[in-house]
């Protein structure tokens, strides 16, 4: 089987220069393309891929434009999509570019499948449009709504995300299959169309040895979380909690971007339990979810986009061996009982909830957390999730 994944798979250097400098973090993003891609290769599927650089519009992203040209990551051949970096000007570039660049690709390529990854309008009806032109299929990864509207969005964005629903969803109307992060995403966006829910991929070959993490410093007391600082996603109630505990030895460790992070450096002024933000590599992160006390996924759950929605870091945590303690979300599993604590989306619920895991025995915190790294490794590596996706789209044609 070959594919052509169509979206945001960039090299790492590029992601790490988006990052100092993009109001928004694309890690997760480059995390999840990378699983796909590493975990459609192992499963023997021969991968291409045609990418555009996933930054926010200029001025939000200091780059007014970006240019084509060709790059090779991880042993795959990519071919990257020229855009204007500016509002509107981004989806009719993008368009162009995938149809100009990716046609070509597409003609000499011969792929199966098209794979594109999220609900980008100008890519999904560029698909649309490439199954009739080219004979290839088309299959979308769903891993957000269409429109989500941002706090920080004007009311012109704010206008056309919500426009673009309507276009996003008339696209995936018109494809043949879909691969989401959470079932609500396949049957309230692209109902009728085969779907795959896949809540993520955790890449073992991206994370830290056993050797470096049992050589790694064992800390005690450490509350660790990662991901975008917003309130949003629960960083401001976990601040709170742990602010409002009586526990003089809690270290709060927060490894993130986002619009709490002034106001996070106000409460470290005051309170030194709190740790100042900090931005880690990955293979730095999981030295240091392995040496904390519990890691938190602390998102409110009466939210209209959480029942879209899985923690893109909670596989990550629970492959780490530390306890893992979330909200309880909707779009989390039945199979994740028992692997993860839970925990009310309040101050005093986080703050309880973290008390008494630190209060566990450290026989139960190892074996809770042992548990839950035994059962993604097995079931929801690169390995593992690319065999369910080379299944899938086998089973829809009859590519060999």
């Amino acid at each position: 089987m070959k594919a052509t994944l169509l979206g945001f798979t960039v090299p790492n250097d590029l992601i790490e220069e988006i990052n100092r400098t993009d109001a928004f973090m694309a890690t997760q993003t480059h995390r999840f393309a990378w699983g796909v891609v590493r975990g459609l290769t192992e499963a023997g599927v021969e991968v291409d891929l045609l990418s555009a650089a996933p930054v926010s519009d200029y001025p939000r992203n200091p780059k007014r434009a970006y240019p084509g040209g060709r790059f090779r990551e991880h042993g795959v051949e990519g071919l990257f999509l020229p855009f204007v970096n500016l509002l509107g000007l981004k989806h009719l570039t993008r368009w162009f570019a995938a149809w100009w660049v990716g046609g070509r690709r597409l003609r000499r390529a011969k792929p199966d499948w098209l794979l594109v990854h999220g609900v980008h309008s100008p890519f999904l009806w560029y698909a649309v449009l490439a199954r009739r032109r080219f004979g290839v299929r088309a299959a979308v990864f769903l891993t957000d709504p269409p429109g989500v509207v941002l706090p920080s969005d004007s009311g012109l964005r704010s206008r056309l995300k919500k426009l673009d629903i309507g276009i996003t969803k008339r696209a995936l109307a018109k494809v043949d299959a879909v691969i989401v992060l959470a079932e609500p995403l396949a049957t309230d966006f692209a109902p009728g169309i085969p779907s795959l829910t896949m809540e993520g991929l955790f890449d073992v070959e991206a994370w830290p040895s056993d050797e470096q993490i049992q050589g790694a410093d064992a800390k005690s007391r450490i509350v660790t979380y990662a991901g975008g600082l917003s309130e949003e996603y629960g960083v401001g109630l976990l601040v709170r909690a742990v602010v409002s505990s009586d526990d003089p030895l809690l270290r709060l460790q927060l490894f993130g971007r986002g619009p709490l992070e002034d106001w996070i450096r106000e409460v470290c002024a005051t309170d030194q339990r709190v740790l100042p933000p900090r931005l880690l590599k990955p293979h730095e992160l999981g030295l240091m979810y392995a040496t904390s006390t519990v890691l938190v996924q602390p998102r409110p759950v009466e939210q209209g986009f959480v029942r879209y929605s899985f923690p893109s870091k909670l596989l990550e945590y629970m492959a780490s061996g530390t306890p893992v303690l979330t909200t309880r979300l909707t779009s989390i599993p039945t199979e994740y009982e028992g692997l993860v604590i839970w925990t009310d989306d309040s101050v005093e619920g986080l703050e309880q909830a973290i008390e008494e895991v630190i209060s566990m025995p450290a026989e139960r915190r190892r074996a809770i957390g042992a548990n839950a790294s035994d059962f993604v490794r097995r079931n929801r590596s690169t390995r593992a999730q690319g065999e369910r996706m080379r299944n899938f789209l086998h089973a829809l044609g009859d590519v060999q």
